[in-house]
């Protein structure tokens, strides 16, 4: 097939990570492909914040690799991350900083050229411009993730890791959050790593799902194969079983 062809841009080879006597992640092989999606799914404690942060370079994996743009991410990091950036509704920028100034930061500190029209194109895409002034401590918390949004896109990333970036928004805003990623990927050709436990942000972006139980892949699959497989209606009913029953993955 087409897909299969396309050029690995993340790939864990192998990946164990254990903290102490717990194993966080056990024996990870995954990939993402050049303009997809791949969604880490799995209940509090399955493995889904270690292996973000494994591919971000802030943990060492126990064993295993990770390749980023087909090199080693231990051995070329700064190169790696230039191509690289990421967003999480947990990750606050400096709260006393005004948000164009935030922005104008992280502008100069990935050297994006013309950054003032970078910042105001950002800034329109996800309807903040009315923020610009604003002091970044005093947003809400839909503002605040579509300010992360516009620093995650700065430097026009090859690979973007989305940790939870619908949390704690209303409906509506959660809805244009997911429309401009999902508008952004596509005109870019984007490679997503994504993380969430909002069922609908996976059935409306994610091109494939990695199911995790206890560092474990347990399922994987398109959001139809995943239904299908379990015989269930809806992802969140699938999410529902496997954090409750688990499930070993067919080989």
């Amino acid at each position: 097939m087409a897909d299969d062809l396309r050029e690995t841009v993340l790939a864990g080879i192998g990946l164990s990570k254990r903290f102490g006597t717990v194993t966080a992640i056990e024996r990870l092989d995954y990939s993402v492909r050049r303009g997809e999606v791949l969604a880490l799914l799995g209940a509090n404690g399955a493995g889904k914040t270690t292996a973000m942060n494994m591919a971000l370079g802030l943990i060492t994996p126990s064993e295993g690799a990770m390749r980023l743009f087909g090199i080693d991410l231990h051995r070329h990091r700064i190169e790696i991350l230039r191509r690289c950036n990421f967003c999480s509704a947990y990750t606050a920028l400096p709260g006393n900083l005004l948000v164009h100034q935030n922005l104008d930061v992280f502008a100069r500190l990935y050297r994006v050229p013309n950054r003032r029209a970078k910042i105001a194109e950002l800034l329109e895409r996800f309807e903040i411009t009315g923020l610009r002034d604003r002091v970044t401590a005093h947003l809400s918390a839909g503002e605040s993730t579509r300010l992360n949004l516009c620093k995650a896109l700065l430097n026009d990333p090859e690979l973007l890791l989305l940790d939870e970036p619908t949390a704690s928004l209303d409906p509506d805003i959660a809805d244009k959050v997911r429309q401009s990623i999902r508008q952004i990927q596509r005109e870019r050709g984007l490679s997503i790593l994504y993380t969430s436990h909002n069922m609908r942000d996976i059935e409306e972006v994610a091109d494939r799902i990695l199911f995790l139980h206890r560092g474990k892949v347990v399922a994987e699959g398109t959001p139809d194969e995943i239904r299908a497989r379990f015989q269930q209606q809806s992802l969140e009913e699938v999410f529902i079983h496997i954090a409750r029953e688990g499930e070993v993955k067919a080989k």
